[in-house]
């Protein structure tokens, strides 16, 4: 009898985690698998082909913005709901790419006896992500993304996935698209977008997706060209990307790959720490390595967010993607032992 293939846990929190995920599907596709990740609209998505847990959000970098308590029921919230998963489906290996809300899944899953594949963020240009260095200890194997990484983690594997592609851009309407991510609201952002739509900078369609709890206000108003909305189904979001020409977005790797896939002038406002918008300044790292290789223009502050529109429209934009087809093969071989 051929031997049976392993059963996967494909573990990986919301935006670019889940989205590298799903880059593996040539891979995953071909086992029994189940998905635990955190609750967004990719996971609605990704739930109508596929077995999909969603736990609760934590991060230790909660603590750091002054939300010890939250930080604490949302990681034994999670412990919970990933004990119950875990136990209920016994995978033979976990696949996670992080971040902090995928640690209670990664751990418990290696204690019942299965194998974990670390991928550490594709986001980590610089040095390993919290999540991954936890996580490394017990890790089967580990695998970096940067080159930069392999100063901290010798013994590791390395795939760096970035491409430049010397594809012709796609046809483009007037989009001007802004999206704040899978999760939470970005308001500096998207305010900073309404003023300057209000001063005549951003002409044409403008569509904001503004995350659930923002406060700015969900709106449609077809005469303006203006569309506001919480949350974008990721198949729309595709549609939406292959006409856009001008995306603007946090600093996260997903929103940057799926814009640049597409040939879109991509700029970034990350999120900052420092104002209260994230747990780190990784989306400033992340922004700052795109913008490096030309792919992406930044705006820190918001008085930069009207000049780097400008730029972006100034040359011609890079395609790129990310290729996983070396990271495929190699788990393949894997999963065949």
């Amino acid at each position: 009898m051929p031997p049976s293939r392993p059963k996967l846990c494909l573990a990986g929190s919301g935006g670019g985690h889940l989205r590298q995920l799903l880059d593996l599907e040539p891979v995953w596709s071909r086992h029994e698998h189940f998905f635990v990740t955190e609750p967004s609209s990719i996971a609605d998505d990704l739930a109508k082909a596929n077995r999909v847990y969603r736990v609760s959000h934590y991060a230790a970098g909660q603590a750091r913005l002054g939300k010890p308590f939250t930080m604490l029921r949302g990681a034994l919230s999670n412990l919970f709901q990933s004990f119950r998963i875990i136990l209920h489906e016994r995978p033979d290996v976990v696949i996670s790419t992080g971040a902090g809300a995928m640690f209670w899944t990664a751990l418990l899953a290696r204690l019942f006896g299965a194998k974990f594949v670390l991928i550490d963020s594709f986001a980590r240009f610089d040095a390993p992500s919290k999540f991954a260095r936890l996580a490394k200890p017990f890790a089967n194997h580990v695998v970096i993304q940067s080159a930069a990484m392999a100063t901290f983690w010798p013994d590791a594997l390395l795939f760096d996935p970035l491409r430049l592609l010397d594809s012709p851009r796609p046809p483009k309407s007037g989009l001007t698209l802004v999206t704040v991510g899978a999760t939470l609201p970005f308001d500096r952002m998207t305010e900073a977008v309404l003023s300057l739509k209000q001063a005549g900078e951003i002409p044409g369609e403008l569509i904001i997706q503004t995350g659930i709890g923002s406060k700015v206000p969900p709106q449609d108003s077809p005469d303006d060209g203006l569309r506001i909305v919480e949350t974008l189904p990721f198949s729309e979001m595709q549609e939406l990307l292959e006409r856009a020409d001008v995306v603007i977005c946090h600093g996260g790797t997903g929103s940057f790959i799926t814009a640049l896939r597409q040939g879109c002038r991509v700029i970034a406002m990350p999120r900052l720490f420092e104002r209260g918008e994230h747990y780190d300044n990784h989306q400033f790292e992340i922004a700052t390595a795109f913008a490096a290789r030309g792919l992406v223009e930044i705006a820190r502050e918001t008085g930069d967010l009207g000049p780097a529109i400008q730029r972006a429209k100034s040359k011609e934009p890079q395609l790129a993607t990310t290729d996983p087809a070396a990271l495929n093969g190699w788990l393949a071989t894997l999963l065949a032992d």
